[in-house]
């Protein structure tokens, strides 16, 4: 870790030197643009250079919500790449297709959990079986990958309190509850927590407050625990991934239809009379539209996740999203508020 460290830091030198030197006697706006420039240089130069990998062999890995999308698919890649895999499936006592379909790999690195993630009698059996079966009971586990998630819309007059709760449930306290009970684990080893957020999680958009506060709990949660386990040696890195409902399937045409019915039938006749069905119903198509737009391809997002699993040093956030999020997460994050607002919101 220090000596990747110590390579940032002599490339960043570099190129501060290389961009200083031609301002030299040039005013303070020249030699702000000069450091402005080395540090996109030196970004990009870093991106570039070769990541030091672990090796799995002997090392296990937790990762929840394996049922559909991004833990299905990241569970097998890091079982190929030599790790033992517990993989937590909300849907394996009910016969679900994904817990079906991990557990036909038939491997015994590959083990499929029935874990819920707003239980805690779930977690601590999870946990238990781990402990009898982790392949090196005295190395602990490698590494958390909180991915159990779900998702919803709604303007913050249309959704009920129950369903702020019933989101946050799964997505953030189910992160905060499964890493408190399997962190001690995780700092015996050493490893890291990976934990889920999204781009939605650093600037959020209308409709998606329910989720988004989610999402940007995670991220101080996490923020706050990489604090925490540095003395312990544990790292702890956060995927923010665009749009990639397609490939997820946690908003289908179905679930957005049934969502809009719930939402309508739950306001108040003030609340109907003041925004009117109109409203609800562009809403309605919104997401339809956002559901359809986003990418189909899980492996930007799967990538990310592995790449934080395995690398010596991992980045504190990874950000698997299309070049739009990109442009429209800086824009929210550091214009002000009047000029982004302006561009993506009104």
């Amino acid at each position: 870790m220090a000596s990747q460290l110590l390579i940032r830091v002599v490339v960043y030198a570099a190129m501060l030197m290389a961009c200083l030197q031609p301002t030299t006697g040039a005013g303070l706006w020249a030699k702000a643009f000069s450091v402005l420039l080395a540090s996109v240089l030196a970004w990009t130069v870093c991106r570039f250079l070769p990541v030091t990998e672990v090796d799995g062999k002997g090392k296990a890995v937790l990762v929840t919500g394996c049922d559909t999308g991004f833990g299905k698919e990241v569970s097998r890649v890091l079982h190929d790449r030599g790790f033992t895999v517990f993989a937590g499936c909300v849907l394996k006592d009910k016969g679900g297709e994904g817990a079906r379909e991990l557990a036909a790999v038939g491997s015994p690195r590959l083990h499929v959990l029935q874990m819920d993630v707003t239980s805690d009698d779930s977690l601590w059996k999870a946990r238990q079986y781990m402990e009898e079966n982790l392949p090196d009971k005295d190395a602990g586990l490698w590494a958390i990958v909180n991915n159990a998630g779900t998702s919803t819309y709604g303007l913050v007059e249309w959704c009920p309190i129950e369903t702020y709760k019933r989101v946050a449930e799964v997505n953030l306290w189910g992160t905060v509850r499964v890493t408190k009970v399997f962190l001690p684990l995780v700092r015996k080893a050493k490893g890291r927590v990976i934990n889920i957020a999204s781009g939605l999680g650093r600037s959020c958009a209308p409709s998606r407050s329910a989720y988004g506060i989610t999402k940007y709990g995670v991220e101080s949660f996490s923020d706050v625990l990489r604090y925490e386990m540095k003395r312990w040696g544990v790292d702890v890195s956060i995927i923010e991934p665009g749009n990639f409902i397609s490939a997820t399937n946690i908003f289908n045409k179905q679930g957005i239809e049934r969502t809009a019915k719930e939402l309508w039938d739950g306001m108040t006749d003030e609340v109907k009379e003041a925004y009117g069905k109109k409203a609800l119903d562009d809403y309605k198509l919104l997401m339809h539209q956002y559901a359809t737009e986003g990418s189909r391809d899980t492996s930007p997002v799967v990538d990310a996740m592995v790449a934080a699993v395995v690398a010596v040093s991992p980045k504190v956030r990874y950000n698997p999203m299309q070049f739009y999020w990109h442009v429209r997460t800086f824009i929210m994050t550091h214009l002000p508020e009047w000029i982004a607002d302006n561009i993506y919101i009104y």
